[in-house]
């Protein structure tokens, strides 16, 4: 008999794929997945300067009984935030598109639509983005 995977790992596992094709597609970063668990997801490499940043990627959810709210969980397993000294970026996945944000040690990241497009980064596809 076969094991199916949980669907939050399928979920996951999505989500880190749309992040990294978003970071190369959007942003022309190098991106690298950890061989072995780390804090972080993805490690990224700015095409610009040459930098290094990691990055944890979460489901991104919008709250529509808070009018909309964007919001990104940002726990680890064991319920405690990520701090600054593990992951320097966190991109909340919803569909095929993102937001991209500094980590600051936050359980959760909120933010409204229109306040998302000055504090975090949008990253979509073309495509998308003409529909939405």
């Amino acid at each position: 008999m076969s094991k199916v995977a949980h669907l939050t790992q399928i979920t996951g596992a999505v989500s880190e794929l749309t992040a990294a094709s978003l970071l190369m597609t959007q942003l022309g970063y190098e991106v690298s997945k950890p061989l072995v668990d780390e804090c972080y997801d993805l490690l990224a490499r700015d095409p610009v300067n040459g930098d290094y940043h990691r990055i944890q990627v979460k489901t991104l959810r919008v709250r529509a009984d808070r009018d909309n709210a964007l919001v990104v969980y940002a726990r680890k397993g064991n319920g405690t935030a990520y701090t600054e000294d593990e992951v320097d970026y966190i991109i909340g996945v919803d569909g095929n598109h993102a937001y991209m944000f500094e980590c600051t040690g936050l359980t959760e990241y909120w933010s409204t639509e229109t306040s998302a497009k000055t504090r975090w980064l949008r990253l979509a596809t073309t495509t998308l983005e003409a529909v939405i």
